[in-house]
């Protein structure tokens, strides 16, 4: 695993298309904003974790458009 520090408003790239940016700090939480091509899934990791478990064959697929959740950062619904 690579470890950096970023401050607020500081980005770091991953390939040549994704950046990923710090919003903001809030006690233990972190806002991040991220960039990427349209046909590169971002998704938290338990939804990730969730539409892998739901569709055992959805490894290749991606989403244009991230969940409501996801691109709100709301928590999930149990």
């Amino acid at each position: 695993m690579l470890i950096l520090t970023r401050r607020v408003g500081e980005t770091l790239m991953i390939g040549d298309a994704v950046t990923v940016t710090v919003l903001g700090v809030k006690g233990n939480q972190v806002r991040i904003g991220i960039t990427a091509p349209k046909d590169v899934a971002v998704h938290r990791e338990e939804i990730f974790q969730r539409i892998h478990k739901d569709d055992p064959g959805a490894a290749g697929t991606t989403t244009a458009e991230p969940a409501a959740s996801d691109a709100a950062g709301l928590p999930d619904k149990p």
